[in-house]
């Protein structure tokens, strides 16, 4: 390849995209800064089975590069109520203080790792993440922490980083309260009415209105002063 060739080509990453409003402005946000973008859904047993359409329309309307869905099964531990049989509360039943029921075990450590393997396979350097900090649910594995360390672990465990690559997690959202994530998503073209967030949507995608994924995004859309555009049963 010559020189001028490599200097044209686009920086590739990867991005995790669940079809939800925090990971398509990510995913936008990548485009935006000029990457060739790879997005990658997980199928781990959710019971919100409408996000994986939503992934995939997502990623058709943002022009990815290539979609993949990797499928692993988390009902197998469970532990969760989107993994196990047990019922999503509504968010007034959720206690602020404690780790809510809706927590996957060990799913973003999962997930990244999954990621940094796709990474690898496509000389990505670089992947997205849509965690947030500010408004959120109390997952521990959406805090900079957690990111920081996992970024560690990535550049000792891979061929890639023993050749001279330096792999790089980015959360653009991490310190955005909902409303300025909205903001930001409508600035770089964001449909949000295609999304999906809902932790007990059903079929059609149609959000249940109740749960703490429903109310921090309702509560944004409020705070930013945008119509809602999400389709609820």
């Amino acid at each position: 390849m010559h020189k001028e060739d490599d200097k044209n080509m686009k920086k590739r990453c990867i991005v995790l995209l669940s079809g939800g409003l925090d990971s398509t402005t990510c995913l936008a946000v990548a485009k935006e800064n000029g990457y060739e973008c790879y997005t990658l859904a997980v199928d781990y047993g959710q019971r919100h089975r409408s996000e994986l359409v939503a992934a995939q329309r997502v990623s058709e309307y943002f022009n990815a590069n290539q979609h993949k869905v990797i499928k692993i099964d988390l009902r197998a531990i469970g532990g969760s109520a989107l993994t196990a049989d047990i019922d999503v509360p509504d968010h007034e039943m959720v206690e602020t203080n404690d780790i809510p029921i809706t927590y996957v075990p060990a799913r973003n450590t999962m997930f990244l790792s999954i990621a940094l393997g796709y990474a690898e396979t496509v000389g990505a350097n670089d992947m997205f993440i849509g965690v947030n900090a500010v408004d959120y649910s109390g997952y521990p594995d959406c805090r900079p922490e957690f990111i920081a360390s996992f970024e560690k672990m990535a550049n000792l465990a891979t061929k890639a980083q023993i050749e001279g690559q330096k792999f790089s997690i980015h959360t653009p959202l991490i310190d955005l309260t909902k409303s300025e994530i909205i903001q930001l998503g409508h600035k770089v073209g964001v449909d949000y009415a295609i999304t999906v967030s809902c932790y007990n949507a059903n079929s059609q995608g149609k959000a249940c209105g109740e749960c703490d994924s429903c109310y921090y995004r309702k509560l944004g859309f409020e705070q930013a002063q945008v119509k809602d555009p999400t389709h609820y049963q």
